[in-house]
Parts: C-alpha cells; structure tokens; sequence
C-alpha cells in the first residue's frame, strides 16, 4: 500500500514539474514533504507511546533456587531428594490466569493451587 502511494506521489510531482514551471513544481514539492514529515511524526509518536503499554499474558520468574509455574502444581514432588509415589493426580485449571508469579531466592510460588505434592528437602508424595 505504501509503494503505491508513494509511486502515485512521485507521479503526480513529475508530472507537474512537466507540465507546469519549475516554481509550481517545488511548491508541490514542499508541500508533499510537509505532509510525509507530519505523517512520520505522527507514526512515530504512536509507536513511542504504543511500546509502552505491558504485553497481555502472565510474567513466570524465579530467583535461584526457587519453583515458579505458571498454573497449578499438583502432584509433584519438589525438592532435593523428594520423589513422587502413588497414582497420579488430575490437574485442574488455575484460577487467576493472568497474575504475574514471583518465587524469590529458594520459594516455591504458583499462578494456581499447590496440591497432592510433596515440598521441600527429602518429601514423598
């Protein structure tokens, strides 16, 4: 789209330089400058202010050591030496989907419940 324009532009501007004088043609000129420079103003403005806003959706992090997830943790075993026994557990779906989930240094953190799952060092499930 913006080729054509812009090739309709070019057009238009030689086409006056041709048949009109010189003058006429660098008014024309001017004045299509002016209006291509309001116009990337304007883009550019819109994207500055655009880039701003936080993308939809949910930030996952952890610091060292730690379990983030961004839903339920259900049946699990989390921890050094910690093992799953048993039969397996059916998730269920999180109930704040689009909180943000922050574990600090060596926490446990989830976006859902933590359920049926053994915690911390040498847990059995």
């Amino acid at each position: 789209m913006t080729a054509v324009v812009a090739g309709a532009a070019t057009l238009g501007l030689v086409l006056v330089a041709v048949l009109a004088d010189l003058d006429t043609a660098g008014q024309a000129a001017s004045v299509v400058g002016a209006v291509v420079a309001l116009a990337a103003l304007v883009v550019s403005v819109l994207a500055l202010f655009g880039s701003s806003t936080p993308t939809p959706g949910r930030r996952v992090r952890a610091g060292r050591g730690a379990v983030a997830a961004g839903g339920n943790i259900t049946g699990s075993a989390l921890g050094q030496n910690a093992k799953v026994t048993g039969r397996r557990t059916p998730a269920t779906p999180a109930r704040r989907p689009h909180d943000d989930i922050r574990a600090a240094r060596d926490g446990i953190a989830a976006g859902g419940d933590i359920t049926d799952s053994a915690l911390g060092e040498g847990s059995e499930r």
